[in-house]
């Protein structure tokens, strides 16, 4: 179960495969207006405003640590997209390592392309979201490893020298996750996309001017409204008398659990690939909770088939109980991620009746699909045996 946590990548990179000749002929036929406003404003995940907040199942074993540590992506990319934080190659792989045992608990990140100052923010984020305690005396070790991959031409990513439009639009998607305060009413929705003027001139220090076009409803103007006054704090400099350009800022939420209705259907099938990578991450999760409840009620029975002890009958009970529990956590847990895989398939078959580029996202988001149906029947299988192993009344 846990090798198919990586399938999010494989589904966007299938998506980014068919729309690059699109992108490409967009690009060469923009005006220069056009590519500044193209260049340097990528996407930003407002779940790096409303980060989880992890209480690990304890002991930790392999998959919640494996689940929380793919919880982090949001967080882990938002580091990437600072050009410091990356080499010159266009491909950057983050892999963080854990390691529990009875004397520490650490994360250990190391990285292909990836900057002195890429590793300590990823550090950084590995070292809050997922907060890990070393093990009882004699507990046994565990180690868990989870991969990120930043593509340049795919990821989010800032790269200065363009041009100058280009490069304050840069600042202006640096400074968002400083802006947090803006995204607070969106603690559960992806914000929608907003199209801003922005005006520099060369007599001023800051933008001169910003107006944003109406969003369409009242959240999105005040976000707007909030977003404007701390574009015009940034600090500008342009060569010409007067530059001005749009700015299309596009947000995605991966801990929504709302549907992102005001999102276009291309922008739509990203949020709900994040969100399908977060409901992988919680059945991880949830798999090693249960993992470690049949580990519990196992020990307890060898214990009690050894001494035939009567006063072991209530725990035996408690900790049976404690597993059924468990495996309905697991069975929520990956009944939530199908939720959004079914939603996944059912918007890529949408975008394929118009554009036959989506075939194989299509193959590919089905292949996922059917891979938790087959993991979600797993689980109820496994919840029947565990209730039909607990201790039975005698009447």
């Amino acid at each position: 179960m846990l090798r198919r946590l990586a399938i999010g990548a494989v589904l966007v990179t299938a998506a980014c495969a068919g729309q690059q000749k699109q992108e490409a002929a967009a690009a060469a036929a923009a005006t220069v207006q056009e590519r500044m406003r193209i260049t340097n404003q990528p996407v930003f995940d407002v779940a790096v405003c409303h980060p989880r907040a992890l209480e690990l199942p304890q002991p930790p074993n392999q998959g919640i640590l494996v689940g929380a540590l793919v919880s982090t992506r949001s967080q882990v990319m938002e580091c990437l997209v600072d050009p410091k934080d990356r080499g010159p190659a266009t491909t950057t792989k983050v892999t963080i390592k854990t390691t529990v045992n009875d004397q520490a608990a650490t994360h250990t990140v190391t990285g292909e392309n990836l900057t002195p100052e890429g590793q300590a923010c990823v550090q950084n984020v590995v070292n809050k979201a997922v907060p890990v305690q070393p093990l009882a005396k004699g507990g046994t070790p565990v180690e868990a490893e989870a991969s990120f991959i930043h593509e340049l031409n795919n990821s989010p990513a800032v790269s200065f020298g363009v041009n100058e439009g280009s490069d304050f639009s840069g600042e202006v998607r640096l400074a968002q996750p400083q802006w947090c305060d803006c995204y607070a009413a969106f603690a559960t929705q992806a914000p929608p996309v907003l199209t801003a003027k922005i005006t520099l001139k060369k007599a001023s220090p800051t933008a001169a001017d910003v107006t944003f076009e109406p969003s369409g409803n009242t959240e999105g103007d005040q976000l707007a409204a909030c977003l404007k006054q701390k574009i015009l704090t940034l600090p500008a400099k342009v060569s010409s008398d007067e530059l001005s350009f749009p700015h299309r800022f596009v947000h995605f939420h991966a801990q929504a659990t709302e549907p992102a209705a005001n999102l276009p259907p291309e922008l739509r099938f990203y949020q709900l690939e994040l969100v399908r990578g977060q409901r992988a991450a919680d059945s991880a999760i949830a798999f090693g909770q249960r993992a470690n409840a049949a580990e519990a009620y196992d020990a307890i029975v060898a214990k009690y088939q050894k001494s035939k002890d009567w006063k072991l009958v209530p725990e035996l009970k408690e900790k049976c109980a404690a597993l059924v529990k468990s495996a309905d956590g697991w069975i929520s847990a990956i009944e939530a991620q199908q939720a959004a895989e079914q939603a996944t398939v059912t918007l890529v078959q949408e975008l394929k009746a118009k554009d036959e580029g989506w075939t194989a996202v299509e193959a590919k988001s089905q292949e996922a699909l059917t891979a938790t149906q087959k993991d979600l029947e797993t689980a109820k299988q496994r919840r029947q045996a565990d209730e039909g192993a607990c201790p039975k009344e005698r009447k």
